[in-house]
């Protein structure tokens, strides 16, 4: 099969791909013993592991990777299609129509009347759309199972679609240095034994929401920033590790003071 230019596929290249990976699909539903056996359930945490492996190339930024992850996500959903379809429940047809269908409904400032020069009248609407389908709550659309720091995020999004939300970031920034005083005052004790763990774990709480917040009117993705840190750490350690034991070192015996000194030149680098 041939194609065009990496990225410069035709509209008609782009259906016969898809089309394809269909054919590509039945075929191995029909004739592999693994692929066969599969089920919705059985494809649920390999779905969530692709998804993490396409944020992990995101984030370094490497396209060709987070092409390969994207066919990888691609296959797993025509994957759950194919199998709604054999128990007659639906089929990719079905999925992307309603999803067509849903996105021009969500969508009235260009396919109807409605009005939004602004990328918050677009949220807005959004969220009164989302009622209107029979949501019940603004939040109800957050899954429960989101990792807790970006369901922070979705709710504080959510909740500004709505019109909740602070006016300003200077408001916010005073949220944060109050939370901040709330957590020090319970950890501000003579005795560590005294401390109550169940307060200090709420002012905690309120304390990381409200710095989520405050991000948020920073135009700070925090989910982002806290993975750009972890990732700096992994690779400040692991040249401390590889350094020190180029020198005959060996972590458990080293001082922090001397931990200190690769460290540091982990960072000039």
């Amino acid at each position: 099969m041939t194609t065009s230019q990496p990225g410069k596929n035709t509209r008609e290249e782009q259906l016969q791909a898809f089309s394809r990976l269909l054919d590509v699909m039945d075929e191995l539903r029909e004739k592999c013993p693994w692929d066969r056996k599969q089920t919705i359930e059985s494809l649920r945490h390999l779905t969530i592991e692709e998804t993490y492996e396409l944020s992990d190339a995101i984030m370094k930024g490497e396209l060709q990777e987070v092409k390969k992850e994207i066919g990888d996500i691609m296959l797993h959903l025509v994957f759950y299609a194919k199998i709604a379809a054999e128990k007659g429940e639906f089929d990719i047809a079905d999925v992307l129509n309603a999803q067509c269908e849903k996105l021009i409904f969500r969508h009235p400032h260009i396919y109807g009347d409605t009005k939004a020069d602004s990328e918050e009248e677009v949220k807005q609407n959004w969220e009164k759309l989302k009622l209107k389908e029979g949501n019940k709550s603004v939040l109800g659309g957050v899954p429960r199972t989101l990792p807790a720091l970006v369901k922070a995020m979705r709710i504080q999004e959510k909740a500004r679609g709505a019109g909740f939300d602070w006016d300003d970031k200077a408001q916010v920034w005073e949220k944060v240095q109050e939370e901040l005083n709330e957590f020090e005052t319970e950890f501000n004790v003579a005795d560590t034994a005294a401390i109550d763990q169940q307060k200090a774990t709420a002012e905690f709480g309120d304390l990381l929401f409200s710095l989520i917040n405050f991000a948020r009117f920073a135009g700070i993705n925090p989910e982002e920033a806290l993975e750009r840190t972890n990732l700096k750490f992994i690779d400040r350690f692991q040249y401390l590790e590889t350094e020190s034991a180029k020198d005959g070192k060996q972590l458990q015996d080293m001082s922090l003071k001397e931990m200190d000194y690769y460290w540091n030149k982990a960072k000039k680098r």
